[in-house]
């Protein structure tokens, strides 16, 4: 059982659900497709989504299918550079004195919130315009 000494080591994303999907909080482990639990709080959502890593590991292990590994955190630094015009810079700035944040944490909940509502989104369907008879 050595895939379970690991457990904490699979690093996980937690991001709010929206009113529409239910609310509360949505965990997902990237190193293993399709492994996500979610949970009214932060917290509940992490003491499922262990259940459900759990799980996971051992219907791979009961299928012989092989078992991820747990991703090293030094495969990504944590920290990039980026240059925007001024102005850009200039609104993020004002934007993260409002929500009374610094302004890498304005950033950072933005990018996640981004790639959240893009991992979970269904292709939005074309409207069609009806003509008049």
């Amino acid at each position: 059982m050595t895939e379970f000494t690991n457990i904490d080591k699979y690093p996980f994303t937690i991001r709010p659900l929206s009113d529409e999907d239910g609310g509360g909080f949505l965990i997902e482990y990237p190193d293993l497709p399709g492994c996500h639990s979610d949970g009214d709080t932060p917290e509940q959502a992490i003491v499922n989504g262990r259940d459900a890593l759990r799980s996971y590991l051992l219907s791979c292990r009961k299928h012989g299918d092989p078992i991820p590994k747990p991703r090293s955190p030094a495969s990504s630094s944590g920290q990039f550079r980026v240059r925007m015009p001024k102005s850009l810079h200039a609104r993020l700035v004002a934007q993260a004195e409002r929500e009374g944040v610094s302004l890498n944490m304005l950033v950072v909940a933005a990018a996640a919130q981004t790639l959240g509502q893009h991992g979970t989104s269904a292709p939005r369907k074309k409207s069609r315009s009806r003509r008049a008879a």
